[in-house]
């Protein structure tokens, strides 16, 4: 057991969580170009579709959709994809203005990777540009695989690998958190442990359990980060600083350790 650096705590926020709806596609993945009609475009696919049958000998090839909406049925975000040959891939994560910074990419990506699962594939495939979100794939356990540089504007796109299964998936990193808040700034406190805590999923983070003493002053939470550099910008998150300055006076430690489960 080893003790982090820093401050951190954790736990899901009383928030509305909308579901997912994962929407299952079959058939050919692909965009016409130019001018070319339906019937020409699907002309096309067929014919690609059936060249990779037979030079792969799978046919497994199946549209990845995944999305979710507020109450008013108003999309929040939405991710689509592919899966083929035992491989998954990304082609347009989104969320709407409004409703970043809230820890919806990250749920839409798991979503993703365990319907990929599902289907049989082991790993996953994505690609972003350098002004985009490749920090948001690193936090969650993709590794860089290489770069087209020279884009417009000085740009590069990165291109990124991630295992979904076996022994080189990368670990997640798991934290036990000990929180003690004085009595007389209890109420503090936990408001401020309310506003923090849902900023662990936006980080790859998630919480594996919350508990508490009777009478409120202490909590220990166990978390658990898709990598070491999610779990940092956690602790790093600006908001912190402005949920402080919202509550005042807060006076709280935290005691932060690395751990792992001990089985027998």
């Amino acid at each position: 057991m080893r003790e982090l650096p820093g401050r951190v705590a954790d736990r899901h926020a009383h928030w509305h969580t909308p579901p997912m709806v994962l929407d299952h596609g079959t058939g050919t993945v692909g965009a016409g170009a130019g001018e070319s009609t339906g019937e020409e475009t699907g002309e096309r696919a067929e014919g690609s579709t059936a060249f990779r049958v037979r030079a792969a000998g799978t046919e497994d090839e199946a549209t990845l959709s995944v999305r979710v909406t507020d109450p008013d049925g108003s999309l929040i975000g939405g991710l689509s994809g592919w899966t083929w040959g035992g491989c998954g891939g990304i082609g347009l994560l989104w969320v709407r203005d409004g409703c970043r910074r809230e820890g919806w990419g990250t749920r839409l990506l798991r979503t993703a990777e365990d319907e990929a699962r599902r289907r049989g594939c082991s790993r996953m495939v994505v690609s972003s540009m350098s002004f985009q979100a490749p920090g948001f794939y690193r936090r969650h356990g993709y590794v860089e695989t290489g770069r087209t540089e020279r884009l417009p504007g000085g740009h590069c796109d990165v291109h990124f690998f991630k295992r979904l299964d076996g022994p080189s998936a990368a670990p997640r990193l798991r934290v036990a958190v000990v929180v003690d808040i004085p009595e007389e700034h209890r109420d503090a406190g936990q408001r401020y442990e309310d506003l923090v805590l849902p900023l662990m999923a936006s980080h790859g983070g998630r919480l594996e359990q919350r508990l508490r003493t009777e009478d409120s002053c202490t909590e220990v939470h166990l978390l658990s980060f898709a990598s070491r550099e999610g779990y940092e910008a956690f602790v790093a998150d600006p908001r912190r600083a402005e949920y402080r300055e919202q509550l005042g006076d807060v006076r709280l430690t935290s005691r932060v350790l690395e751990v792992h489960e001990v089985i027998g």
